[in-house]
Protein backbone atom coordinates (compact mmCIF):
# COMPACT_ATOMS: atom_id res chain seq x y z
CA UNK A 1 0.00 0.00 0.00
CA UNK A 2 1.14 3.31 -0.55
CA UNK A 3 1.15 5.77 1.21
CA UNK A 4 -1.69 8.67 1.53
CA UNK A 5 -1.67 12.12 -0.10
CA UNK A 6 -1.81 13.75 3.15
CA UNK A 7 0.85 11.83 4.95
CA UNK A 8 3.25 12.28 1.88
CA UNK A 9 2.63 15.85 1.70
CA UNK A 10 3.37 16.14 6.45
CA UNK A 11 6.45 14.24 5.30
CA UNK A 12 7.60 16.03 3.03
CA UNK A 13 6.66 19.67 4.48
CA UNK A 14 8.34 18.73 7.44
CA UNK A 15 11.74 17.31 5.84
CA UNK A 16 11.99 19.27 2.63
CA UNK A 17 14.71 22.20 2.57
CA UNK A 18 12.59 24.15 0.16
CA UNK A 19 9.03 24.40 -0.90
CA UNK A 20 8.38 21.34 -3.63
CA UNK A 21 11.60 19.41 -2.60
CA UNK A 22 10.20 16.03 -2.98
CA UNK A 23 13.52 14.62 -4.52
CA UNK A 24 16.19 15.60 -1.55
CA UNK A 25 17.99 12.62 -0.07
CA UNK A 26 16.37 13.54 3.29
CA UNK A 27 13.02 13.92 2.10
CA UNK A 28 13.20 10.27 0.14
CA UNK A 29 14.82 8.95 3.60
CA UNK A 30 11.56 10.11 5.47
CA UNK A 31 9.14 8.25 2.62
CA UNK A 32 10.81 5.41 2.66
CA UNK A 33 11.09 4.93 6.35
CA UNK A 34 7.33 5.24 6.64
CA UNK A 35 6.82 2.96 4.37
CA UNK A 36 9.03 0.01 6.48
CA UNK A 37 6.81 1.00 9.24
CA UNK A 38 3.54 0.35 7.60
CA UNK A 39 5.21 -3.24 6.05
CA UNK A 40 7.18 -4.23 9.40
CA UNK A 41 3.75 -3.78 10.82
CA UNK A 42 2.46 -5.80 7.82
CA UNK A 43 4.64 -8.43 7.83
CA UNK A 44 4.28 -9.02 11.81
CA UNK A 45 0.65 -9.65 11.08
CA UNK A 46 0.91 -12.24 7.78
CA UNK A 47 4.78 -13.83 8.32
CA UNK A 48 3.32 -16.41 5.13
CA UNK A 49 3.46 -12.98 3.09
CA UNK A 50 6.44 -13.51 1.25
CA UNK A 51 6.58 -10.95 -1.44
CA UNK A 52 6.16 -8.20 1.45
CA UNK A 53 9.05 -9.52 3.09
CA UNK A 54 11.12 -9.13 -0.47
CA UNK A 55 9.84 -5.53 -0.82
CA UNK A 56 10.51 -4.68 3.26
CA UNK A 57 13.96 -5.89 2.25
CA UNK A 58 14.53 -3.90 -0.84
CA UNK A 59 13.38 -1.01 0.92
CA UNK A 60 15.50 -1.27 3.77
CA UNK A 61 18.95 -1.17 1.23
CA UNK A 62 17.44 1.74 -0.53
CA UNK A 63 17.38 3.50 3.10
CA UNK A 64 20.97 2.74 3.88
CA UNK A 65 21.94 3.73 0.54
CA UNK A 66 20.23 6.97 0.59
CA UNK A 67 21.57 7.64 4.30
CA UNK A 68 25.06 6.56 2.85
CA UNK A 69 25.01 9.20 0.37
CA UNK A 70 22.80 11.74 2.72
CA UNK A 71 26.10 11.16 5.23
CA UNK A 72 29.33 11.46 2.56
CA UNK A 73 27.49 14.77 1.57
CA UNK A 74 26.06 16.39 4.11
CA UNK A 75 27.07 15.51 7.71
CA UNK A 76 24.33 18.15 9.38
CA UNK A 77 21.04 16.99 7.37
CA UNK A 78 22.13 13.62 8.18
CA UNK A 79 22.49 13.55 11.72
CA UNK A 80 19.09 16.03 11.85
CA UNK A 81 17.19 13.15 9.74
CA UNK A 82 18.43 10.47 11.99
CA UNK A 83 17.59 11.96 15.16
CA UNK A 84 13.78 12.86 13.53
CA UNK A 85 13.33 9.52 12.53
CA UNK A 86 14.90 7.88 15.49
CA UNK A 87 17.07 5.53 13.30
CA UNK A 88 20.25 5.52 15.16
CA UNK A 89 21.55 5.99 18.78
Amino acid sequence: MSLTKNKTREIVEKFSAKPNDTGSASVQVALVTERIQYLAKHHTTNPKDHASQLGLTKLVSQRKRLLSYLEANNREEYKKVIKALGLRK
